[in-house]
């Protein structure tokens, strides 16, 4: 029988280490912002593990006159925040503690010094009441940035005339999307609507959420004046608290969060002809059509439908400037319509008259940048539109990442050769060894013309292996270098998205100003080595030395004859060869057997010296490769396995 398993999840300490190490695998590679942003998330978590883990901070964000004080007032049971129509009302975050023992470091790190106990049956929480997101005060917005960023639950308090606000869903909502599961959202001042408004509201609010990635996030329905919705809410905040994860949940968040902006700093390469431009696979939905057959159906329905207020008439329209769509993002692809990491499109109160005597749908000035850098959403892939006939390039997710094998191409290594002056150096080897050969094996009478020759190898400085006298590679000869060191890094870059594949290029000829240097040291090591003398030259050496003792020993034995004849004294017997005296034959038998030993050791040099250059030729090659290995290939495949270590800790941090 199999046995099914389920498959264990990656733990928080795993993710933050893996978030850590891609973030210094990124470094000098990707954006310097969102590496910092990475490695602050890390602190933060790692702050936040040593807080007071049985408390959970609940913040109340929200837009100005959403009430939010008002609902932290029924929440707490207490008139501890202010309420009024002086706008803005709140300017400093407020909290109160239920059980405080042991929040005082955890709301010094939340920097929150207002702090109030209240006496009720929820121990551990903490409930945050912050400024407007909206304020015409920068302090304030400055104020809930930062504890947004950092509360363990985020609870965003809308109403009724601005719950489509892009400043709230543009700004927060959607970059929030990954924190779905420390998120709650509530729709307040419903004692404002007719009973059947509040469900078209909330119908509408629930599919502006799921079109900003936040689909099954809690919805309730309060009224802080008349205390509708807050039973619900107040249990939904104490089941969060007495399962004491919510800080845990907000950390994984964050990391997955800080993995996704990591990965999207990667594009498709541009080409040679045009540049790229990331585009989602596959469009998202028209808000204004969905909100547009909402408000025909609700009217269609009946006259009782109407409904008196923001709510019927408000329409969400793209703003300028709307964002474009980024790259791939690592992880799981969110339960929403459009596809991963899509712009969806703006939203914006348009207000009629009967709307617009109720008040303005925002007092402060709407933002122009997000609060959290990087996507929201979890997508597989994304692919780049190419020059006109070219197949799109797609960039995978970081878990489909497959590094290319990297090898010394035949084209490199024969560039490198040129430019080492390979050949010179080959052909140099079999002139010496024919030199030497020469020198060490011919007729002993004429071989010292041979030393009036220079030997080709020490001409060229490369008998002892010491630095060569080589020329410098010629223009030609260096354009070839050069343009096979580009198509290694082209070659390993091919597939590997923009900035890791300028990196992976770049790590080709990263080490390309040694190669001069270890060049002429390689060369001339192996040509020194292959200089030994073989030993059948001291054989032929021998025995021209002995054809020049026979020759000697004839010519001795001639002038011995000659003296005798001459001072008229008995001449010896003298034996002979045939009819030709012994004397006569050694002196010119030795003299023609030396010449011939020279030719025959002369065409065994020359077969030698083709061998030897043949020899030189292969070790050269091979010691050539070692340093295209050594200092073009393992550059480049170190960048290459860096990228993919990235890929994985991205995937690990995501998951």
């Amino acid at each position: 029988m199999k046995l099914l398993r389920r498959k264990a999840e990656v733990s928080l300490d795993d993710r933050l280490e893996a978030l850590a190490e891609a973030a210094d695998l990124a470094e000098g590679r990707l954006g310097p912002d969102t590496v910092e942003r990475a490695r602050a998330v890390v602190t933060r978590a790692g702050v936040r593990r040593g807080l007071s883990v049985d408390h959970t901070a609940v913040a109340l964000a929200g837009a100005t006159g959403s009430g939010k004080s008002s609902l932290f007032n029924a929440l707490s049971g207490t008139d501890l925040a202010t309420v009024g129509v002086t706008r803005p009302t709140t300017s400093k975050a407020q909290a109160a503690l239920w059980g405080p023992d042991g929040s005082g470091p955890l709301l010094d790190w939340l920097g929150v010094p207002l702090r109030h106990t209240v006496e009720g049956e929820s121990p551990g929480l903490i409930l945050l009441d912050l400024p407007d997101h909206d304020s015409i005060e920068l302090s304030h917005r400055e104020e809930v940035d930062r504890l947004v960023a950092v509360v363990d639950l985020l609870v965003w308090v809308l109403d009724p005339q601005k719950y489509a606000d892009a400043a709230v869903h543009e700004r927060y909502l959607r970059p929030l999307a990954r924190h779905r599961d420390v998120m709650v959202v509530v729709l307040n001042q419903v004692d404002r609507l007719p009973e059947h408004a509040v469900k078209r509201c909330l119908d509408d609010l629930r599919g502006l959420l799921a079109a900003d990635g936040l689909d099954g996030v809690p919805l309730l329905a309060v009224s802080a004046r008349t205390g509708a919705g807050l039973p619900e809410l107040r249990e939904l905040l104490e089941g969060e608290v007495s399962r004491r994860r919510a800080w845990s949940s907000r950390l994984a968040a964050d990391v997955a969060s800080s993995a996704a902006a990591l990965w999207a700093d990667t594009r498709p390469a541009a080409t040679a002809d045009a540049p790229v431009t990331v585009r989602a696979l596959a469009p998202g939905p028209d808000i204004r059509a969905l909100t547009a057959a909402r408000l025909s159906a609700s009217a269609e329905a009946g006259a009782e439908a109407r409904v008196p207020s923001a709510a019927e008439t408000a329409v969400r329209v793209s703003a300028p400037g709307e964002a474009a769509a980024r790259g791939p993002v690592p992880g799981k692809a969110a339960a929403r319509a459009p596809v991963p990491g899509e712009a969806a499109p703006s939203r914006a109160d348009a207000r009629t008259p009967e709307t617009a005597r109720q008040g303005p749908a925002s007092t402060g000035p709407t933002p122009t940048g997000p609060a959290y850098a990087g996507p929201a959403y979890a997508g597989p892939a994304y692919v780049g539109t190419g020059p006109a006939g070219q197949d799109p390039v797609r960039v995978p997710a970081p878990g489909d990442v497959v590094v290319p094998e990297v090898t010394v191409s035949r084209a490199l290594t024969r560039a490198l050769a040129q430019a080492a002056g390979v050949p010179v150096v080959v052909e140099a080897v079999a002139k010496s060894h024919r030199h030497r050969s020469t020198a060490a094996t011919g007729w002993p009478v004429t071989r010292w013309l041979r030393k009036l020759r220079p030997d080709p190898l020490r001409r060229l400085h490369l008998a002892r292996g010491s630095r060569s006298s080589l020329p410098p590679a010629t223009a030609v000869q260096a354009s070839a270098l050069d343009t096979a060191l580009r198509d290694v890094g082209v070659t390993a870059s091919a597939g590997v998205p923009e900035p890791w594949a300028t990196a992976v290029r770049h790590a080709a000829r990263s080490r390309s100003g040694e190669l001069t240097d270890t060049l002429d040291r390689v060369v001339a090591t192996v040509s020194g080595g292959v200089s030994r003398p073989p030993r059948w030259w001291r054989v032929a050496g021998a025995a021209q030395w002995l054809t020049v003792a026979a020759m000697a020993a004839g010519a001795i034995w001639l002038l011995v004859v000659f003296g005798l004849d001459y001072l008229m004294l008995p001449r010896p017997f003298t034996p002979t060869l045939g009819r030709a005296p012994w004397p006569t034959v050694l002196l010119i038998g030795g003299a023609l057997l030396g010449v011939l030993i020279a030719l025959v050791c002369r065409a065994a040099a020359w077969l030698g010296g083709r061998r030897r250059a043949r020899r030189a030729a292969k070790a050269l090659r091979a010691r050539i490769e070692q340093v295209a290995a050594e200092l073009v290939i393992t550059p480049t495949r170190d960048e290459l396995t860096r990228y993919a270590r990235f890929a994985e800790c991205v995937t690990v941090a995501a998951s």
